[in-house]
């Protein structure tokens, strides 16, 4: 962290009200304080015009592959082109600001040394965790807003006004995403709390979200023909059920090359909600206590 933030006014008898000189501001306001200054970082370095650029390059190559084969089942109505572009693409943005911003904030505490002179304020470890973990969250929301400017501004061109005909679901969508977000940072920040290496907690983490949970995936349907229910996944899908509708949750196809028969699963709204918010809690009170148990030195 390039700056430390200070819990104290520097003139406390000027700002302070009687008998409240010297006191250290209570764990919210510490986190609220952290997570600001953390921000703020983050807007200055260079992983966010990294992140900027991934959400750009990836709106520009969407934006040239719609406009070139103009999709007439996407591109018709704003139902089936923010399903297609919002829910299929903000999973991919969350995962990279997941890496980018948040698979280093816990181990570089370790690596740099920062951590060390950090806690030799008067500050809890839960307030070091609650602080970063709301920066990376915001500094995520960021990435996804551009993000969805792009794919509005693609509605918009091919639409026009009819591009706001789906508000509300396009909210439904959009709030199912943060917490899909919530459940992967604390992932992130799970894996992040267990190496004391930035390289091995992004590594590990870029290796999960971007290959390793679609490889179990598929393996599970394929080889065991059995629901991944427990995978995020596999649940992430729901996101576009505002705006697509909700599928059925087990259909069973019949091969066109021949009597073999395909059964594609589809997470139900509550198995999606109740996994993402499970993954969510499990995983970042993991990570608390992880950090908790490390000692720096």
């Amino acid at each position: 962290m390039s700056a430390t933030p200070t819990f104290a006014p520097a003139d406390a008898s000027a700002t302070a009200p009687a008998g409240a000189i010297g006191t250290v501001p209570t764990t919210v306001a510490q986190a609220l304080i952290l997570s600001r200054y953390q921000f703020r970082d983050f807007l200055r370095s260079r992983r966010f015009i990294l992140m900027m650029g991934i959400v750009l390059a990836a709106g520009a190559i969407l934006t040239t592959v719609v406009a070139y084969f103009r999709p007439a089942g996407l591109i018709d109505n704003a139902d089936d082109l923010y399903g297609g572009l919002w829910a299929g693409g903000a999973g991919v943005v969350i995962v990279f600001a997941g890496i980018i911003f948040g698979g280093d904030a816990i181990a570089g505490e370790f690596q740099n040394k920062t951590g060390y002179f950090l806690m030799g304020l008067p500050i809890k470890r839960t307030t070091v965790y609650a602080g970063k973990y709301l920066a990376t969250l915001a500094a995520s929301i960021v990435s996804l807003i551009v993000y969805l400017i792009i794919v509005t501004g693609n509605a918009v061109y091919y639409l026009g006004a009819g591009a706001f005909s789906v508000p509300i679901p396009l909210i439904e969508s959009f709030a199912i995403t943060l917490l899909y977000l919530l459940a992967l940072l604390g992932f992130v920040f799970l894996f992040s709390s267990l190496f004391k290496t930035s390289a091995y907690a992004v590594l590990v983490v870029a290796i999960l979200f971007l290959f390793g949970f679609s490889i179990i995936q598929e393996v599970i349907v394929s080889l065991a023909h059995t629901e991944p229910w427990f995978l995020l996944s596999y649940v992430n899908s729901i996101n576009a059920y505002p705006l697509t509708g909700v599928p059925g949750h087990i259909v069973t196809t019949r091969s066109p090359f021949g009597r073999a028969t395909v059964t594609t699963y589809n997470p139900t709204y509550f198995e999606g909600l109740v996994v993402m918010a499970g993954y969510w809690l499990l995983t970042t009170i993991g990570g608390l206590l992880f950090f908790e148990r490390e000692e720096f030195t």
